[in-house]
Protein backbone atom coordinates (compact mmCIF):
# COMPACT_ATOMS: atom_id res chain seq x y z
CA UNK A 1 0.00 0.00 0.00
CA UNK A 2 1.44 3.69 -1.07
CA UNK A 3 2.28 5.41 1.80
CA UNK A 4 2.62 9.12 -0.21
CA UNK A 5 -0.07 11.40 0.55
CA UNK A 6 -2.54 12.51 -2.58
CA UNK A 7 -1.93 15.80 -4.14
CA UNK A 8 -3.75 18.69 -2.56
CA UNK A 9 -4.28 20.98 -5.52
CA UNK A 10 -7.18 23.08 -6.50
CA UNK A 11 -10.13 20.61 -8.60
CA UNK A 12 -9.81 22.76 -11.17
CA UNK A 13 -7.52 26.13 -13.00
CA UNK A 14 -8.64 28.95 -14.77
CA UNK A 15 -6.93 31.68 -16.83
CA UNK A 16 -6.88 34.73 -14.23
CA UNK A 17 -5.49 37.93 -15.73
CA UNK A 18 -4.02 38.26 -19.40
CA UNK A 19 -0.77 41.25 -20.57
CA UNK A 20 1.11 42.01 -23.44
CA UNK A 21 3.57 43.94 -25.11
CA UNK A 22 4.63 44.69 -28.60
CA UNK A 23 7.57 46.42 -29.94
CA UNK A 24 7.35 50.11 -30.88
CA UNK A 25 8.42 49.58 -33.90
CA UNK A 26 5.58 49.14 -36.83
CA UNK A 27 6.96 47.61 -40.16
CA UNK A 28 4.64 48.09 -43.06
CA UNK A 29 4.77 45.89 -46.47
CA UNK A 30 6.74 48.43 -48.20
CA UNK A 31 9.57 47.81 -46.19
CA UNK A 32 9.50 44.16 -46.69
CA UNK A 33 9.67 45.05 -50.63
CA UNK A 34 12.60 46.51 -50.36
CA UNK A 35 14.31 42.75 -50.34
CA UNK A 36 12.01 40.65 -52.57
CA UNK A 37 10.53 41.32 -55.73
CA UNK A 38 6.78 41.37 -54.40
CA UNK A 39 3.40 43.95 -53.53
CA UNK A 40 1.59 45.17 -51.13
CA UNK A 41 -1.16 43.74 -52.97
CA UNK A 42 0.43 40.05 -53.35
CA UNK A 43 1.45 40.31 -49.16
CA UNK A 44 -2.23 41.29 -48.18
CA UNK A 45 -4.01 38.63 -50.45
CA UNK A 46 -1.26 35.82 -49.52
CA UNK A 47 -1.46 36.10 -45.79
CA UNK A 48 -3.64 39.16 -45.08
CA UNK A 49 -0.62 40.72 -42.45
CA UNK A 50 -0.49 44.71 -43.04
CA UNK A 51 1.66 45.59 -40.65
CA UNK A 52 3.89 44.00 -38.15
CA UNK A 53 6.48 44.79 -34.65
CA UNK A 54 9.92 44.48 -34.85
CA UNK A 55 11.99 44.61 -31.54
CA UNK A 56 14.70 47.09 -31.36
CA UNK A 57 18.12 45.76 -29.41
CA UNK A 58 16.41 47.05 -25.73
CA UNK A 59 13.15 44.93 -26.51
CA UNK A 60 14.80 41.47 -25.81
CA UNK A 61 13.16 38.32 -24.97
CA UNK A 62 13.35 38.80 -21.13
CA UNK A 63 12.05 42.78 -21.56
CA UNK A 64 9.27 41.78 -23.41
CA UNK A 65 8.31 38.99 -21.44
CA UNK A 66 8.59 41.18 -18.28
CA UNK A 67 6.12 43.88 -19.43
CA UNK A 68 3.50 41.32 -20.57
CA UNK A 69 3.44 39.34 -17.44
CA UNK A 70 3.68 42.67 -15.17
CA UNK A 71 0.21 43.24 -16.55
CA UNK A 72 -0.99 40.29 -16.42
CA UNK A 73 -0.10 39.90 -12.64
CA UNK A 74 -1.81 42.66 -11.89
CA UNK A 75 -4.97 42.23 -14.28
CA UNK A 76 -4.91 38.64 -12.18
CA UNK A 77 -5.22 40.60 -8.90
CA UNK A 78 -2.18 38.99 -7.56
CA UNK A 79 1.19 39.80 -5.94
CA UNK A 80 3.89 38.66 -8.06
CA UNK A 81 5.76 36.32 -4.93
CA UNK A 82 2.53 34.44 -5.38
CA UNK A 83 3.86 32.81 -8.99
CA UNK A 84 4.64 29.39 -8.54
CA UNK A 85 6.12 28.60 -11.96
CA UNK A 86 7.10 30.57 -14.74
CA UNK A 87 6.36 28.78 -18.19
CA UNK A 88 7.97 30.15 -21.22
CA UNK A 89 7.74 28.75 -24.65
CA UNK A 90 10.36 29.99 -27.28
CA UNK A 91 12.08 29.48 -30.14
CA UNK A 92 13.92 32.78 -30.43
CA UNK A 93 16.06 32.46 -27.50
CA UNK A 94 19.09 31.98 -28.56
CA UNK A 95 21.31 30.80 -25.41
CA UNK A 96 21.02 26.73 -25.31
CA UNK A 97 20.72 27.09 -21.41
CA UNK A 98 20.04 28.61 -19.13
CA UNK A 99 16.66 28.77 -19.83
CA UNK A 100 15.43 32.67 -20.24
CA UNK A 101 12.49 31.86 -18.08
CA UNK A 102 14.97 31.56 -14.77
CA UNK A 103 15.60 35.52 -15.78
CA UNK A 104 12.43 36.24 -16.41
CA UNK A 105 10.84 34.58 -12.78
CA UNK A 106 13.78 36.68 -11.00
CA UNK A 107 12.97 40.09 -12.62
CA UNK A 108 9.06 39.40 -11.43
CA UNK A 109 9.67 38.10 -8.41
CA UNK A 110 13.13 37.93 -7.11
CA UNK A 111 11.93 37.12 -3.22
CA UNK A 112 9.58 34.03 -4.63
CA UNK A 113 11.97 31.71 -6.17
CA UNK A 114 9.64 30.48 -8.33
CA UNK A 115 9.77 27.14 -10.36
CA UNK A 116 11.37 28.51 -14.07
CA UNK A 117 11.94 26.52 -17.67
CA UNK A 118 11.23 27.06 -20.97
CA UNK A 119 9.74 25.00 -23.79
CA UNK A 120 9.79 24.56 -27.31
CA UNK A 121 6.95 23.68 -29.21
CA UNK A 122 6.68 26.64 -31.47
CA UNK A 123 3.43 27.27 -32.42
CA UNK A 124 1.58 25.44 -30.64
CA UNK A 125 3.61 26.37 -27.37
CA UNK A 126 0.76 28.51 -25.83
CA UNK A 127 -1.62 25.61 -25.77
CA UNK A 128 1.44 23.08 -24.12
CA UNK A 129 2.30 25.77 -21.39
CA UNK A 130 -1.17 26.14 -20.56
CA UNK A 131 -2.15 22.41 -20.28
CA UNK A 132 1.47 22.09 -17.98
CA UNK A 133 0.00 25.17 -15.68
CA UNK A 134 -3.33 23.16 -15.55
CA UNK A 135 -1.60 20.10 -14.63
CA UNK A 136 0.47 21.69 -11.99
CA UNK A 137 -2.20 23.75 -9.92
CA UNK A 138 -4.82 20.79 -9.90
CA UNK A 139 -1.79 18.86 -8.81
CA UNK A 140 -0.87 21.24 -6.12
CA UNK A 141 2.86 22.01 -6.97
CA UNK A 142 1.81 25.66 -7.55
CA UNK A 143 -1.33 27.93 -6.92
CA UNK A 144 -0.56 30.70 -9.50
CA UNK A 145 1.38 29.64 -12.86
CA UNK A 146 2.58 32.73 -15.50
CA UNK A 147 2.61 31.50 -18.95
CA UNK A 148 4.32 33.40 -21.44
CA UNK A 149 4.64 33.17 -25.42
CA UNK A 150 7.72 34.92 -26.92
CA UNK A 151 8.93 35.63 -29.65
CA UNK A 152 11.69 38.12 -31.60
CA UNK A 153 10.95 36.39 -34.92
CA UNK A 154 12.60 39.32 -36.66
CA UNK A 155 16.56 37.72 -35.75
CA UNK A 156 15.01 34.68 -37.48
CA UNK A 157 13.72 36.33 -40.90
CA UNK A 158 15.59 35.88 -44.61
CA UNK A 159 14.42 39.24 -45.98
CA UNK A 160 15.28 37.96 -48.99
CA UNK A 161 13.11 34.53 -49.00
CA UNK A 162 10.02 35.58 -50.81
CA UNK A 163 8.20 33.18 -49.40
CA UNK A 164 8.53 33.91 -45.64
CA UNK A 165 9.87 37.75 -45.14
CA UNK A 166 6.29 39.32 -44.61
CA UNK A 167 4.97 36.78 -42.16
CA UNK A 168 7.12 37.46 -38.90
CA UNK A 169 6.81 39.49 -36.46
CA UNK A 170 7.89 40.17 -32.66
CA UNK A 171 6.14 40.59 -29.53
CA UNK A 172 4.94 38.61 -26.08
CA UNK A 173 1.82 37.80 -24.37
CA UNK A 174 1.48 36.41 -21.07
CA UNK A 175 -1.25 35.07 -18.97
CA UNK A 176 -2.01 33.89 -14.91
CA UNK A 177 -3.56 30.47 -14.35
CA UNK A 178 -4.90 29.93 -10.93
CA UNK A 179 -7.26 27.99 -9.17
CA UNK A 180 -11.52 27.43 -9.44
CA UNK A 181 -13.86 25.83 -7.94
CA UNK A 182 -15.86 25.26 -11.25
CA UNK A 183 -14.38 24.16 -14.74
CA UNK A 184 -13.23 27.15 -17.01
CA UNK A 185 -10.48 25.15 -19.00
CA UNK A 186 -11.70 21.87 -21.00
CA UNK A 187 -8.84 19.01 -21.62
CA UNK A 188 -5.97 19.43 -24.13
CA UNK A 189 -6.24 17.93 -27.29
CA UNK A 190 -2.28 17.64 -28.58
CA UNK A 191 0.17 16.05 -30.32
CA UNK A 192 2.75 16.22 -33.28
CA UNK A 193 3.57 14.71 -36.26
CA UNK A 194 7.47 14.20 -36.49
CA UNK A 195 7.43 12.81 -40.44
CA UNK A 196 6.15 16.54 -41.55
CA UNK A 197 8.99 18.31 -39.15
CA UNK A 198 10.98 19.63 -41.88
CA UNK A 199 7.65 21.68 -43.19
CA UNK A 200 8.95 24.10 -41.02
CA UNK A 201 12.41 24.22 -39.77
CA UNK A 202 15.42 26.30 -39.17
CA UNK A 203 17.75 26.92 -42.38
CA UNK A 204 20.58 25.13 -40.46
CA UNK A 205 21.90 24.00 -37.38
CA UNK A 206 23.69 26.75 -35.06
CA UNK A 207 26.69 24.92 -34.84
CA UNK A 208 27.09 24.90 -38.57
CA UNK A 209 26.51 28.21 -38.79
CA UNK A 210 29.47 28.64 -35.98
CA UNK A 211 32.26 26.42 -37.45
CA UNK A 212 30.58 24.94 -40.66
CA UNK A 213 32.28 25.24 -44.60
CA UNK A 214 30.78 28.36 -46.12
CA UNK A 215 30.31 26.36 -49.60
CA UNK A 216 27.65 24.43 -47.44
CA UNK A 217 26.02 27.68 -46.01
CA UNK A 218 23.05 30.03 -47.40
CA UNK A 219 24.96 33.22 -48.84
CA UNK A 220 22.63 36.57 -49.22
CA UNK A 221 23.38 38.54 -52.42
CA UNK A 222 26.69 40.42 -51.00
CA UNK A 223 27.90 36.74 -50.98
CA UNK A 224 28.00 36.79 -46.71
CA UNK A 225 26.50 33.94 -44.75
CA UNK A 226 22.85 34.26 -43.48
CA UNK A 227 21.88 33.58 -40.16
CA UNK A 228 20.01 30.95 -39.48
CA UNK A 229 16.55 31.62 -40.20
CA UNK A 230 12.75 30.03 -40.38
CA UNK A 231 11.91 28.51 -43.56
CA UNK A 232 9.07 26.72 -44.42
CA UNK A 233 6.80 24.29 -47.00
CA UNK A 234 3.73 27.33 -47.55
CA UNK A 235 1.33 24.77 -49.27
CA UNK A 236 1.97 21.52 -47.40
CA UNK A 237 1.58 23.71 -44.13
CA UNK A 238 -1.48 25.54 -45.39
CA UNK A 239 -3.48 22.44 -46.05
CA UNK A 240 -2.60 20.54 -43.04
CA UNK A 241 -3.01 23.49 -40.65
CA UNK A 242 -6.58 23.81 -42.96
CA UNK A 243 -7.87 20.84 -42.93
CA UNK A 244 -6.34 18.66 -40.06
CA UNK A 245 -6.00 21.62 -37.47
CA UNK A 246 -10.17 21.52 -38.16
CA UNK A 247 -10.20 18.22 -36.91
CA UNK A 248 -8.33 18.64 -33.72
CA UNK A 249 -10.58 22.17 -32.91
CA UNK A 250 -13.37 20.15 -33.09
CA UNK A 251 -11.67 17.42 -31.13
CA UNK A 252 -11.35 19.94 -28.28
CA UNK A 253 -14.80 21.13 -28.69
CA UNK A 254 -16.00 17.55 -27.84
CA UNK A 255 -13.98 16.91 -25.28
CA UNK A 256 -14.93 20.06 -23.37
CA UNK A 257 -18.47 18.90 -23.83
CA UNK A 258 -19.94 21.87 -26.12
CA UNK A 259 -20.83 22.97 -29.74
CA UNK A 260 -19.71 25.95 -31.92
CA UNK A 261 -22.87 27.77 -30.87
CA UNK A 262 -21.91 27.86 -27.34
CA UNK A 263 -18.52 29.44 -28.22
CA UNK A 264 -18.28 33.45 -27.98
CA UNK A 265 -14.50 33.57 -29.27
CA UNK A 266 -12.36 31.73 -31.58
CA UNK A 267 -8.97 32.82 -30.81
CA UNK A 268 -6.39 30.05 -33.48
CA UNK A 269 -2.63 30.67 -34.05
CA UNK A 270 -2.36 33.79 -36.17
CA UNK A 271 -0.43 32.02 -38.84
CA UNK A 272 -2.18 33.57 -42.22
CA UNK A 273 -5.55 35.35 -42.30
CA UNK A 274 -6.37 32.61 -45.14
CA UNK A 275 -6.22 30.00 -42.94
CA UNK A 276 -8.29 31.24 -40.32
CA UNK A 277 -10.73 31.90 -42.59
CA UNK A 278 -10.81 28.72 -44.10
CA UNK A 279 -10.34 27.08 -40.30
CA UNK A 280 -14.31 29.20 -39.81
CA UNK A 281 -15.71 28.03 -42.93
CA UNK A 282 -14.84 24.55 -42.41
CA UNK A 283 -15.66 24.17 -38.29
CA UNK A 284 -18.85 25.90 -39.27
CA UNK A 285 -18.71 28.50 -36.60
CA UNK A 286 -22.23 30.78 -36.36
CA UNK A 287 -21.93 34.35 -37.10
CA UNK A 288 -21.69 35.45 -33.22
CA UNK A 289 -18.36 34.00 -32.42
CA UNK A 290 -15.84 36.55 -32.33
CA UNK A 291 -13.05 35.26 -34.69
CA UNK A 292 -9.52 36.66 -33.75
CA UNK A 293 -7.55 38.23 -36.94
CA UNK A 294 -4.24 39.98 -35.13
CA UNK A 295 -2.74 38.47 -37.85
CA UNK A 296 -3.57 41.79 -39.64
CA UNK A 297 -1.38 44.20 -37.91
CA UNK A 298 1.27 41.70 -35.79
CA UNK A 299 2.66 39.09 -38.06
CA UNK A 300 2.82 35.75 -36.95
CA UNK A 301 4.92 35.91 -33.78
CA UNK A 302 4.30 31.98 -33.27
CA UNK A 303 4.12 31.05 -29.42
CA UNK A 304 2.97 34.74 -28.87
CA UNK A 305 -0.01 34.73 -31.15
CA UNK A 306 -2.69 33.52 -29.07
CA UNK A 307 -2.17 35.69 -25.94
CA UNK A 308 -0.95 38.85 -27.76
CA UNK A 309 -4.65 38.17 -29.90
CA UNK A 310 -6.53 37.41 -26.54
CA UNK A 311 -5.32 40.18 -24.69
CA UNK A 312 -6.11 42.55 -27.99
CA UNK A 313 -9.86 41.21 -28.22
CA UNK A 314 -10.04 41.96 -24.78
CA UNK A 315 -8.42 45.35 -24.93
CA UNK A 316 -11.22 46.60 -27.87
CA UNK A 317 -13.87 45.32 -26.46
CA UNK A 318 -14.62 42.41 -28.88
CA UNK A 319 -14.38 39.90 -26.38
CA UNK A 320 -15.20 40.14 -22.64
CA UNK A 321 -14.53 38.77 -19.29
CA UNK A 322 -16.56 35.44 -19.29
CA UNK A 323 -16.83 34.00 -22.40
CA UNK A 324 -15.72 30.65 -23.80
CA UNK A 325 -13.23 30.65 -26.50
CA UNK A 326 -11.70 27.95 -28.35
CA UNK A 327 -7.70 28.33 -28.70
CA UNK A 328 -5.63 26.42 -31.30
CA UNK A 329 -1.90 26.73 -31.84
CA UNK A 330 -0.25 24.84 -34.71
CA UNK A 331 2.98 25.08 -36.28
CA UNK A 332 6.82 23.64 -36.25
CA UNK A 333 7.46 19.92 -35.61
CA UNK A 334 4.48 20.05 -36.32
CA UNK A 335 2.93 20.40 -33.37
CA UNK A 336 -0.70 21.18 -32.27
CA UNK A 337 -2.55 21.89 -29.01
CA UNK A 338 -6.35 23.12 -28.33
CA UNK A 339 -8.55 23.70 -25.54
CA UNK A 340 -11.54 25.73 -24.65
CA UNK A 341 -11.16 28.06 -21.84
CA UNK A 342 -12.94 30.93 -20.35
CA UNK A 343 -11.57 34.42 -20.86
CA UNK A 344 -10.32 36.25 -17.93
Amino acid sequence: MSKIKPSKGSPYARILGVGAYRPARVVPNEVILEKIDSSDEWIRSRSGIVTRHWASSEETVSAMSVEASGKAIAAAGIAPEQIGAVVVSTVSHFKQTPAVATEIADKISPTGKPAAFDISAGCAGFGYGLALAKGMIVEGSAEYVLVIGVERLSDMTDLEDRATAFLFGDGAGAVVVGPSDVPHMGPTVWGSEGDKADHIRQTVPWNDFAVGDVSNLPLNEAGEIKFPAITQEGQAVFRWAVFEMAKVAQQALDAAGITADDLDVFIPHQANMRIIDSMVKTLKLPEHVTVARDVETSGNTSAASIPLAMERLLATGQAKSGDTALVIGFGAGLAFAATVVTLP
